[in-house]
């Protein structure tokens, strides 16, 4: 249903699973586990796979913490896109790769919900990509000494109003790791 023309192809977006981005996140193991399930699945199915591992001042490139968690490992095959926006979209070569795959939909895990997530399924749905958000399968750290609502608030305010998400031509969804099917 995706607005984008000849991109009948679904991928997989793994979005900073990095050692100092989840240090502290709620249910951290449980995601990582959700995560490398679909990881696992998109593999078995032949689906493409890209991951997105964020730089920035506080996140240093090439540091222990901006390496990957080493539950979740990346193969030489899969696309590796390195961004220093919320938008995995801004300022790199998500749009080239998930085009040069043929990809119109995208299901999508990772942190920080209220960050890198949000922005991401905002910017594939405003560029006329469907987006899948995997309910059980992205995370954000508690922020609420800084009056934000706790993790789990965030996760479930970002479920619910992801899957009522509506333009013309595209779908949004929510569904659990359990429930994913990466054929359209």
């Amino acid at each position: 249903m995706t607005t984008l023309i000849n991109r009948p192809n679904t991928a997989l977006l793994v979005i900073d699973m990095q050692k100092g981005v989840v240090r502290e996140a709620h249910n951290r193991e449980g995601v990582i586990a959700n995560i490398a399930l679909l990881v696992d699945r998109a593999r078995g199915e032949g689906v493409p796979l890209v991951w997105i591992q964020h730089h920035d001042d506080e996140l240093e490139l090439g540091s222990d913490d901006w390496e990957y968690v080493p539950e979740l490992s990346r193969q030489d095959s899969e696309p590796l896109v390195h961004k220093s926006f919320g938008d995995s979209f801004e300022g790199t070569d998500l749009e080239h790769v998930l085009g040069k795959a043929g990809v119109g939909r995208l299901v999508v895990a990772g942190a920080q919900t209220d960050a890198c997530i949000r922005s991401t399924i905002h910017g594939a749905f405003a560029r006329g990509y469907d987006v899948t958000l995997v309910g059980d399968a992205h995370t954000t750290d508690d922020n609420s000494s800084w009056g934000a609502p706790s993790p789990a608030e965030v996760i479930t305010h970002t479920n619910l109003y992801w899957q009522f998400e509506t333009a013309p031509g595209r779908t949004a969804a929510v569904a659990a790791s359990g429930e994913i099917g990466f054929s359209v």
